[in-house]
């Protein structure tokens, strides 16, 4: 398991809503966030308080948005997209797109993050 991705998104991209995203970038982060978030409600259960989640997901909304989007450039779509994890039904299309390989070499977004990887 490869934190680092987890980490750059939350460092260095902190709300970098340019460039692009490959899938392992995006779903090393999403695992990363479940485990924390899982850790937080087991925290929050002993405590009998929801104050540590409610504190991881504040502080990681704007990255997850930012990776969210990131990811929808590597596929040639929209960060608007995103908006249709909200959407009963269209959210199946969402998880769809983003397990959809990036679009090969370079983009309106940039370059094809897996031939400029640097993590």
């Amino acid at each position: 398991m490869n934190f680092n991705y987890f980490l750059d998104a939350v460092k260095n991209k902190y709300a970098d809503f340019n460039g692009r995203a490959r899938r392992q970038e995006y779903w090393m982060y999403i695992l990363v966030y479940i485990i924390l978030a899982i850790v937080a409600g087991i925290i929050d259960s002993i405590i009998g308080m929801q104050i540590v989640g409610s504190i991881l997901g504040l502080a990681l909304l704007v990255p997850s948005l930012a990776v969210g989007v990131r990811r929808l450039h590597d596929i040639s779509k929209s960060g608007w997209f995103l908006l249709l994890g909200i959407v009963p039904i269209a959210n199946f299309y969402l998880l769809y797109l983003l397990v959809q390989d990036g679009t090969p070499g370079s983009n309106e977004y940039g370059a094809n993050p897996k031939e400029v990887s640097n993590i």
